[in-house]
């Protein structure tokens, strides 16, 4: 998928080192196509790697996208350049006036918090429920689909008696569905988190539908009957490395954390880790773009 994404983006000379179609500013605008315009809600402390793994799985079907960066304006991220966020970000006051093909809502690293509590929760909640009317389809991602999970249909979050954290087995309950087109019967994801939901909780909700379960992380992949959200409690759009770099960082904090299950060859944290999802999260964000986004949209958006 040609992804259109500002020039100067540093995601864009990785892209193109990856051998990955990233359309410039000047060709997509001399192109008699409407892209898609999908819109996303960055709330990881590591900005540039988070962009680059979503506009990796972003870049994979005919479609052409503009993608635009939304940052939090009640918080401001502590470790992030600011001069990267003055260029590429823009606040919801910026955008809360438009309509977005697609939003993606990521993680964050506020397993313990409760929502409530979270600095940026009340203009979260804005952005959320500004999303039924100003959005076609929503993907939220970790504690994003947490997060969503509770501000939509209050499914409490429950706290794990360790982090879950490794390469797992997902089985697809619903196989007709279209998200799940070229997937096998099983997929396996990375997981990393410390807390969850219960399915009898899911299972509460009528206007949810539980798609894909986990025997060790529960449910995995919700979405609502309408398919306005999604909600992906997995990291399919994880790097190679991804999993690593969580484990160096939490035993250098010594919090002796337990090795990546199902993540390095013979356990071994030496050994370089083998990718077994890349093909899933392919699949996954491009069924979500075309079958829930593209074929649905309305050409001209604002009017629908």
């Amino acid at each position: 998928m040609p992804i259109k994404i500002p020039d100067s983006l540093p995601a864009t000379a990785v892209l193109e080192s990856e051998n990955i179609f990233v359309m410039t500013e000047y060709r997509a605008m001399h192109q008699d196509i409407r892209p898609l315009n999908v819109l996303i809600l960055n709330l990881m402390p590591t900005k540039v790697i988070t962009e680059n793994q979503l506009l990796r799985k972003l870049s994979n079907t005919p479609l052409q996208i503009k993608v635009e960066f939304l940052q939090t304006a009640s918080y401001t991220p502590q470790h992030v350049d600011t001069q990267h966020m003055e260029s590429f970000y823009t606040t919801f006051e910026q955008v809360k006036d438009r309509w977005f093909d697609g939003l993606i809502i990521t993680g964050a690293p506020l397993a313990f918090v409760p929502y409530e509590k979270v600095h940026y929760w009340k203009e979260l909640c804005t952005i959320m429920d500004w999303a039924k009317t100003h959005v076609h389809s929503t993907m939220h991602i970790c504690w994003g689909a947490l997060a969503g999970l509770y501000y939509h249909f209050g499914i409490p979050t429950v706290e794990y008696p360790e982090k879950l954290s490794g390469v797992y087995p997902n089985t697809v309950l619903k196989q007709s569905s279209p998200l799940f087109r070229g997937f096998d019967d099983v997929f396996l994801a990375p997981h990393s988190r410390e807390v969850g939901i219960l399915k009898k909780d899911v299972d509460k909700v009528p206007e949810l539908e539980l798609i894909a379960d986990s025997e060790q992380g529960g449910p995995t992949i919700l979405k609502t009957t309408d398919s306005k959200n999604f909600f992906v409690l997995c990291h399919l759009e994880y790097d190679a490395n991804t999993l690593a770099l969580e484990y160096q960082r939490d035993s250098e904090k010594g919090l002796h954390p337990h090795i990546p299950y199902n993540y390095y060859p013979d356990d071994d944290p030496t050994k370089k880790p083998i990718v077994r999802w890349r093909s899933a999260g392919q699949l996954l964000f491009s069924n979500w773009l075309n079958y829930y986004v593209y074929q649905t949209t309305p050409y001209d958006i604002g009017n629908k």
